[in-house]
């Protein structure tokens, strides 16, 4: 019998955290199995036991009503297809939360282009990069932390500068 285990990277933890930090809700959506999603999810801060972890065949069988009713509960989908993901997507966006979703491959490109922030990471597919806002060169999780960081101190810098050039 042979196991083998792809461990989440060192950095994942830290910059799970520092969303969290900054008022970041972070949800995994992946295609892997639903043992394994939440194991991981939950080594890297994504899981605690009071959440929930659905697979794609059980998010199906979800109303839209029924889904809202419990998505802030939800943080991590395994086994989806693209449809699902453009599902939780939208879900976020009816609640009026701004979304961003990174991914590195064809089929996350529907849902890179339905966020409001598609963010391509790493050595991803063309069709990924094509359809996200943002290309990452790094794989690294903690990248994604940091050009939010940045992208809001851009924001408030040119805020302010404004303010000071129309008042």
């Amino acid at each position: 019998l042979v196991s083998l285990m792809d461990p989440p990277r060192e950095e994942s933890k830290e910059a799970v955290a520092q969303c969290k930090k900054a008022g970041i809700i972070p949800v995994m959506i992946t295609g892997d199995h639903k043992v394994t999603a939440r194991a991981i999810a939950k080594q890297i801060g994504i899981y605690e036991d009071q959440y929930l972890c659905l697979e794609g065949k059980e998010l199906d069988e979800l109303s839209d009503e029924q889904l809202d009713a419990q998505l802030t509960n939800i943080r991590v989908y395994a086994r989806v297809a693209p449809e699902h993901k453009i599902r939780i997507v939208n879900a976020w966006q009816q609640r009026g939360k701004i979304v961003a979703m990174t991914g590195d491959g064809v089929n996350d490109a529907p849902a890179l282009k339905q966020a409001d922030i598609g963010i391509a990471i790493g050595n991803g597919t063309d069709v990924a990069m094509d359809a996200a806002d943002i290309i990452l060169a790094s794989n690294s999780l903690i990248d994604v932390y940091h050009a939010i960081r940045l992208s809001k101190r851009t924001i408030n810098n040119i805020k302010g500068n404004l303010f000071w050039a129309f008042f």
